[in-house]
């Protein structure tokens, strides 16, 4: 394994190469030329390798077109999902990338043969439209085909001189440490894209382990507001592939974000068969309800957007949202996707997702959908955590952790916001291992720990209007100074006396002084 120095090498470069070329490009919109380079050196390579299948003595790099046959081309997009030919490889076009006039049109061509070499295998929904978003025609790389093919080959050499090094030496994991860092820094820079705010590692981490807690396996993990698949991929991480048995499975409304979401599949080396990634809206046309109910379900969904709820009189039959009696606000939908988890969630797992606050104590229909998921003993545990730990906002979020099988009627809360539970990190607050290690100890035990973590009852939540604030059940510690009221009378007694005898002592030195009473100056 690379050591934490070359890999912050490997990530210096790419801001690098980023920054060399986006030139007045907002980086936001730029970031999807690296990012696409970065996936076309990755399948490339992958599937050179694949092809020549541990033997020496075959580069397929240098091989010509024409020796492909249909069955070597049939057999290899039915086991990875695409082909493609030796002369489109990443290496040979980054080779000549500086001296061909043609790269922009090329690189559209091969793009798309890529693309459609899967038409019509199971694998077509899976590639098709990944490279949409890499526009090699776009005026945004420049008003000239001579300014697009320049910044288009300072990209692919860029991305050519980066040290990977080879999959054999188990290093593949390094391209998607380079995708999500990549990702991870323009989402710091730009704060969001579209409204949709980037999950940093650490905070997916915790919700991934949150959702998986103590399941030997799950059948399948989840993601209703996929966006670039980061959530899903931290379950991955952390635990053995072998545990999520038949795969990972979102959706994602932004064009862009649902590409980079697959993109970020192929990149830790996850085949087509292996996940499913769905484009739509969530709510209101659902994908994957033919594939639940899901084991493990973890999710981001967005703050308080707005959706069309009461305004369909059809949706308060939907099946996800009936059981409550009512829709989530139009103008706040946070609700409206713990309901769509919940009914997705299967019977043995759990679902962990990151909510905005003011869902857990305002009333009206979030008060009914509290009282929905209390009443039903859905709610396992309600997190708090630190502000400052998104990119772009300083928002203290939630983590609102559902479960099917509890068998106790009580409901922990935990307040994970002090300072005890997060590392400063320049602007922003970082969870370390360690603070999710103490958070996942006290989710597990259950046990109340002093201005930190309390299991209440069913009857105090119902009789507190089922409010789920944190802060309404975990007190906070009181960190004012504890005065001792009779010692401080004591001491003050005490300084009285000596200022009392100061004064006594001063009076009587002035007494005591023989002032002359005559003339003092006789002319």
């Amino acid at each position: 394994m690379r050591s934490t120095q070359q890999r912050a090498e490997l990530q210096r470069q790419i801001w690098q190469i980023a920054n060399d070329v986006r030139g007045s490009v907002d980086g936001w919109d730029f970031k999807q030329y690296v990012l696409g380079t970065l996936f076309y050196r990755f399948i490339s390579e992958n599937f050179a390798l694949y092809i020549e299948g541990g033997d020496e003595s075959i580069n397929y790099a240098e091989l010509p077109d024409h020796i492909i046959t249909f069955d070597i081309k049939d057999d290899a997009i039915k086991t990875k999902g695409y082909f493609i030919y030796p002369s489109q490889l990443f290496a040979n076009v980054a080779a000549n990338a500086n001296t061909n006039a043609n790269l922009n049109t090329d690189l559209a061509a091969i793009f798309s043969s890529i693309e459609s070499s899967a038409n019509g295998y199971p694998s077509e929904v899976d590639i098709k439209g990944l490279f949409a978003d890499f526009d090699t025609t776009s005026n945004r790389l420049g008003n000239t085909v001579k300014d697009k093919n320049s910044r288009l080959a300072a990209v692919l050499k860029g991305v050519e001189k980066l040290t990977f090094g080879t999959f054999q030496e188990n290093q593949i994991d390094l391209f998607g440490d380079a995708y999500e860092f990549l990702i991870s820094n323009y989402a710091a820079n730009a704060g969001k894209s579209g409204g949709e705010f980037f999950t940093p590692q650490n905070v997916s981490k915790l919700i991934a382990q949150l959702a998986m807690h103590k399941q030997t396996s799950v059948n399948k993990i989840y993601d209703p507001a996929a966006g670039s698949g980061s959530l899903l991929l931290q379950a991955k991480k952390h635990f053995d592939a072998h545990i999520i048995e038949e795969g990972f499975f979102g959706q994602e409304i932004n064009h862009t974000t649902y590409n980079l979401a697959r993109m970020n599949m192929f990149l830790h080396n996850i085949n087509y068969d292996k996940f499913n990634i769905a484009l739509g809206n969530t709510l209101l046309d659902p994908h994957h309800g033919d594939d639940k109910p899901f084991d493990a379900i973890v999710s981001n969904p967005p703050y308080s957007v707005n959706w069309i709820g009461s305004d369909d009189p059809t949706l308060i039959n939907d099946e996800r949202f009936a059981p409550a009696g009512v829709l989530a606000p139009k103008s706040k939908a946070d609700f409206a996707f713990v309901l769509h988890a919940l009914s997705y969630l299967s019977g043995k797992g759990r679902a962990a997702i990151v909510c905005f606050p003011g869902i857990f104590y305002r009333g009206g229909a979030e008060k009914k959908i509290r009282q929905y998921l209390i009443d039903n003993n859905y709610v396992e545990t309600v997190i708090s955590l630190a502000p400052n730990l998104f990119y772009g906002t300083s928002i203290a979020v939630n983590i609102l952790v559902l479960s099917k099988h509890k068998t106790e009627n009580t409901f922990q809360f935990i307040d994970a916001s002090g300072e005890d539970f997060f590392k400063k990190e320049g602007n922003n607050n970082v969870l370390t291992d360690k603070h999710i290690e103490q958070i996942m100890d006290m989710f597990d035990s259950k046990e109340d720990v002093e201005n930190v973590a309390k299991s209440v009852s069913f009857e105090a939540i119902a009789e507190n209007d089922y409010n789920l604030s944190v802060s309404a059940y975990v007190e906070a510690k009181d960190t004012r100074e504890v005065i001792d009221i009779t010692q401080l009378n004591a001491e003050i007694k005490t300084t009285v006396a000596k200022i009392n005898q100061l004064r006594t002592d001063i009076d009587a030195i002035v007494a005591a002084i023989d002032l002359p009473t005559g003339d003092v100056n006789n002319g």
